[in-house]
């Protein structure tokens, strides 16, 4: 598809379209899009912005599946962004606080902003069409358009999960909570809560989780106390087992491979402050920069480094690691209900790609491990060929690999714990530990 440039005038609702048209069209992240639109915004048009382009991403199939029933024919070329702004209209209509009159009267106006103003009639008589043959209120007998789910997850969803699969995908779809881990190197569990309480904002204590706090509501979270001073980290409660999983202890060399943003090197330190050396590693320069920030923030010394996991001769100094983290590069199935648009980005075909990549970089950080050392394998995927059967395949294939269990029930036939999203309210994620013989 074409590239379609920025409306060159802001507006709201052709800006969220043109978001839509870059994830659908052009395979962009809504992270990129929407960073690009939310600099003409302000912060109550961004959240708006935000919700919209995101729900679209979650209700996908079913607006398509309306679409389809009220335009005769689809657009095309420099046109097809009407579409797009079609289906913002219609979840504006179904799944939104927006009023009816708003809904369809801002969103033909904005036709105009996508230089489409002769499309404006089309726009309207869509979604007028809409209200009137009640298309809501009718059922679709099709399971996959009422999942949110593109065909090839839903059914990947249900070779993994079996009996389970319902639940799994509609946890998928839900909405994420917001979970902050208390930097106790800048300040105290108790002191952090009561700030909160004085601030006046509602949270829940994990049972799981010790240093963990489960925000009840969105915040704005560089205005939550202590934000400046680094007294907290953003991560959801699956990423943060990565530490307590990883055991770091003093005088060790730990690597943290595909590190960014950063919130398990954080954690790392947090954990075993006295450490000998903490390299953060991530071949995104761009990524790496959040790195920093976040090391800045927190008030943590670690190395940064840009480097490809699988070629360690352009970063590694050749003294071995203690310890490893392998964050691998994964589908992020688990991660789906944060960023909605993975959904449409990954493909069928990505998931032998990604473990052949895992496999790559496993085989290549575990010749950097010490013998006796630790590594952890971690994606955020609920794909059984990118966790499990990748470790069992890993174990039968390396000598001088064990596995070191997370969980009684663990054998080398079904290594690691695979987290389901909303389990416990963490995102869906995976992990096993392996150690290397000292032999």
């Amino acid at each position: 598809m074409k590239p379609l440039p920025l409306p060159k005038q802001k507006n709201l609702r052709a800006d969220c379209a043109w978001v839509i048209y870059q994830i659908l069209e052009q395979g962009k992240s809504s992270r990129e899009c929407l960073e690009r639109v939310q600099r003409r915004h302000n912060a109550r048009d961004n959240a708006w912005l935000q919700e919209m382009s995101l729900g679209v991403m979650r209700r996908l199939p079913l607006l398509q599946h309306w679409l389809r029933a009220l335009l005769d024919r689809p657009l095309k070329g420099n046109k097809k962004v009407i579409e797009h702004l079609i289906l913002l209209g219609l979840y504006q209509l179904n799944f939104s606080r927006v009023s009816n009159h708003a809904a369809v009267g801002e969103t033909v106006a904005a036709a105009s902003y996508l230089n489409a103003a002769g499309l404006k009639g089309l726009v309207n008589a869509v979604l007028r069409n809409f209200q009137r043959e009640n298309l809501a209120d009718k059922p679709v007998d099709d399971a996959i358009i009422n999942s949110g789910l593109p065909k090839w997850l839903y059914k990947a969803i249900e070779q993994a999960y079996g009996a389970e699969a319902d639940n799994v995908r509609a946890e998928t779809n839900a909405m994420a909570p917001i979970w902050l881990r208390v930097n106790r190197q800048q300040v105290s569990f108790s002191a952090f809560t009561e700030a909160l309480d004085k601030a006046e904002v509602k949270y829940t204590l994990s049972e799981s989780h010790r240093n963990a706090i489960v925000l009840s509501q969105r915040e704005d979270i560089t205005g939550l106390p202590g934000f400046e001073k680094g007294h907290f980290a953003v991560q959801d409660g699956a990423a943060q087992l990565a530490a307590h999983y990883l055991q770091p202890q003093a005088n060790e060399r730990i690597l943290d491979c595909c590190a960014a943003p950063g919130g398990k090197t954080g954690h790392i330190v947090e954990c075993a402050p006295d450490t000998e050396y903490v390299l953060a590693l991530d071949a995104d320069a761009t990524r790496l920069k959040r790195v920093e920030e976040n090391m800045t923030r927190l008030q943590h010394k670690v190395d940064i480094r840009q480097g490809d996991a699988a070629n360690p001769e352009s970063w590694w100094d050749g003294k071995p690691f203690d310890r490893i983290l392998l964050d691998a590069p994964c589908s992020a199935t688990g991660v789906i209900r944060r960023h909605p648009d993975i959904r449409w980005l990954r493909k069928a075909n990505d998931i032998d790609n990604l473990a052949q990549l895992q496999r790559r970089i496993l085989d290549t950080l575990w010749g950097l491990l010490k013998p006796g050392g630790t590594l952890l394998y971690a994606t955020c995927s609920i794909l059984p060929k990118e966790n499990m059967a990748q470790i069992q395949q890993f174990l039968a294939d390396t000598p001088d690999a064990s596995l070191s269990p997370i969980l009684k029930t663990e054998t080398p036939d079904k290594p690691g714990r695979q987290i389901t999203p909303g389990e416990q309210q963490m995102d869906g994620f995976y992990y096993a530990r392996l150690v290397k013989s000292q032999d």
